[in-house]
């Protein structure tokens, strides 16, 4: 996944110095552009829950500013608030889940966690229910039904940063954290049929 967003990064960066080429905002585009994608390496070699959750924040953050852009546009700056508002509303779940794991499990650290996961260590409904927070944060970033809105209209930003949103960071993320942390969805069933609903409602629409 490293390699991936990257290698993504360096496309779209390149891409960008003809594209954004006479922006007023050319460096603050590339500063935002720069974080967004340090923000999802970070995600991506976290090992802790917390510093997990800095970079999901971060890039949360950074997709506003770069959607918004041309913020003098009014279709821009009403994707930027939309993006930010319905992923936040899966941020909150997502939180609950790190500290109900963080508690249960005496430890933020992911290796852990998912090691006691694997043995047995955790209460099934404790499982349950941290699967199902997490996934609302995934819900959130990877434009899942019923928090899939924000997605369409995320277009509206340069085209750079749509092609880095859908190929390597936002949408990829909660994907990422589903796939880091399934040894907490394996256990339970009810999680994992919620899981595959929801994914089906949202290939369908």
């Amino acid at each position: 996944m490293f390699v991936v967003v990257t290698l993504v990064s360096l496309c779209v960066q390149v891409y960008s110095t003809a594209y954004m080429h006479g922006d007023r905002r050319y460096t603050f585009f590339y500063a935002a552009l720069s974080l967004f994608t340090g923000s999802m390496l970070n995600l991506v070699i976290a090992d802790n829950l917390f510093q997990l959750l800095v970079g999901w924040e971060l890039v949360g953050i950074c997709s506003y500013l770069l959607i918004g852009h041309w913020w003098e546009e009014k279709e821009n700056s009403s994707a930027a608030i939309k993006a930010f508002i319905t992923t936040k509303t899966g941020d909150i779940p997502f939180l609950f889940g790190i500290f109900v794991l963080t508690f249960a499990a005496g430890t933020a650290n992911m290796p852990a966690i998912t090691a006691k996961a694997m043995h047995g260590s955790f209460a099934a409904g404790t499982l349950t229910a941290a699967a199902l927070l997490l996934f609302g944060g995934a819900i959130g970033k990877s434009a899942q039904f019923p928090l899939h809105v924000w997605l369409p209209d995320a277009m509206a930003g340069p085209t750079p940063v749509s092609a880095l949103i859908h190929a390597a960071t936002m949408v990829a993320a909660g994907v990422y954290v589903v796939g880091r942390m399934f040894a907490v969805f394996a256990p339970s069933g009810h999680a994992l049929a919620f899981v595959g609903t929801l994914g089906s409602i949202t290939m369908l629409i």
